[in-house]
């Protein structure tokens, strides 16, 4: 069997893990190639889990060009995913990148622009669009047959940590070493889905709260409400500061309603849309009758194996990805919104979202950040120390 030769670049947990997944053959069209990462004590743990035989490299650059690998995967802090995926597409090399796509959108562009460039397979790990649930979400909401969104609500506020998590690294929560807290941090993977399942948004007011429940420097405290091109509403609620937190995802629809909360999907759907019925109906109580059941999915649910199988066979076969990495700015252009409209106390319209200006807000924030770094357009994706984190 053809595979692909996979080279890891950094390899604190998530890094680990996926050694983990290709040695123990979670990734059939994957051969681990080779690893990269600053730390001696991370290398070693590599080859105790690989074999000696696994090629080592404490510089990435002569780790894409040492004719090793053919693919990269990108797992090293939030600053440095565009400054490694570009420098590998430039040499020709394939590349997934964990989430999020990067801190700041203008990286990002610049970014994407080079994907397109260069031939190339691209992708990001976006690994929650292989949960089952999500995946019958999007396919329901997409077909059209419970007519057009009318709101979107999603609060997710399980993400619950202790000061305790923040203390474990001065490079946690901190603009200069993550960009920003619970929106970059863990809640990627829910604007991406948001965004996946009931589109982009148009505006976005947001209330951002830094530091509210811990003793932190970025935000762990988030209420937006945000309107769609159709006059649609949402609002998205997240915090790392509730105990116990929820996770409920609702979308109303024309013609009901859909909720994913604690792996089950529920559907509320009539057999007339809602604007009908109220031009329709003649009894001042009157209300759609709807019928409501559980949504059957096909149960599967591969996660980061499944977007590494995915990303292989693209390459090897030209089959679709999970998530195209060019698709990594509708998430941070959301939660990038969501920080720029606190910091300026406007609504911002995410159509005519200003890069630009965004990017001054944050290298603020970095320059009086608590982890003192050199942090510039041209240094912040150069984060040797926190590599592999």
């Amino acid at each position: 069997m053809k595979k692909i030769r996979l080279g890891i670049l950094g390899i604190g947990n998530i890094g680990t893990d996926h050694v983990k997944r290709v040695v123990n053959g979670e990734c059939p069209e994957i051969t681990l190639a080779a690893v990269c990462d600053l730390k001696p004590e991370r290398l070693a743990a590599a080859k105790e889990i690989a074999g000696e035989d696994l090629s080592v490299f404490t510089d990435a650059e002569t780790m894409i060009k040492s004719g090793l690998i053919d693919s990269l995967l990108v797992s090293v802090p939030h600053y440095d995913h565009p400054k490694f995926a570009m420098m590998a597409m430039e040499n020709g090399i394939h590349v997934l990148i964990e989430k999020p796509a990067g801190v700041y959108t203008k990286q990002v562009l610049e970014m994407n622009e080079c994907a397109k460039n260069h031939d190339v397979v691209f992708g990001i790990m976006m690994n929650q669009r292989t949960n089952c649930i999500y995946r019958k979400m999007r396919e329901i909401v997409q077909s059209g047959e419970m007519g057009a969104i009318k709101r979107t609500n999603w609060i997710i506020t399980n993400w619950y940590r202790s000061q305790a998590y923040y203390d474990s690294g001065d490079w946690r929560a901190t603009w200069s070493g993550e960009g920003g807290g619970v929106l970059l941090n863990q809640c990627p993977h829910n604007l991406d889905l948001w965004q996946w399942i009931c589109g982009m948004p148009k505006t976005v007011r947001a209330f951002v709260h830094c530091g509210k429940w811990h003793d932190i420097e970025v935000e762990d405290d988030v209420t937006a409400y945000v309107e769609y091109e159709n006059g649609a509403t949402g609002v998205f609620v997240t915090t790392t500061g509730d105990a116990p937190g929820s996770n409920r995802f609702e979308v109303t629809l024309e013609k009901g309603k859909i909720i994913a909360e604690g792996n089950t999907l529920t559907l509320w759907k009539s057999e007339i849309s809602e604007p009908e019925f109220s031009k329709t109906n003649t009894s001042p109580f009157g209300m759609p009758k709807f019928k409501e059941t559980i949504v059957e999915t096909d149960g599967k649910n591969p996660q980061h194996a499944g977007v590494m199988n995915a990303f292989a066979s693209a390459i090897l076969h030209g089959t679709p990805l999970v998530a195209n990495g060019i698709e990594g700015i509708n998430g941070l252009s959301i939660s990038n919104a969501m920080h720029l409209s606190a910091w300026t106390d406007k609504t911002i319209d995410i159509t005519t979202f200003d890069h630009e200006l965004y990017y001054n807000e944050l290298m603020k924030r970095v320059a009086t950040s608590r982890r003192k770094t050199n942090v510039t357009e041209a240094v912040a994706a150069d984060m040797g120390d926190t590599f592999g984190s």
